[in-house]
């Protein structure tokens, strides 16, 4: 059923299996919720270390200005 002499296929090399056009089809959005997930993972983890370091450099100031420590709150 493929692409016969002188027609032009849509696809270089002619895709003539159901599964491999279904691939194709479904593959841009793989690739974009992939990169999607990337990014607001790595935006989450950056958040995550900053509050952890300004809670550190937070802990060095009281402790320097001889205050107690700062109260930790649980949010449930």
């Amino acid at each position: 059923m493929g692409a016969t002499w002188g027609e032009r296929a849509a696809y270089p090399g002619g895709v003539d299996s159901f599964w491999v056009a279904a691939l194709w089809a479904i593959l841009p959005t793989i690739v974009v919720s992939g990169l999607f997930f990337w990014v607001l993972r790595s935006i989450i983890r950056a958040d995550r270390n900053e509050r952890r370091e300004y809670a550190r450099i937070d802990a060095e100031e009281r402790a320097a200005r001889g205050l107690p420590p700062a109260a930790t709150t649980t949010e449930q």
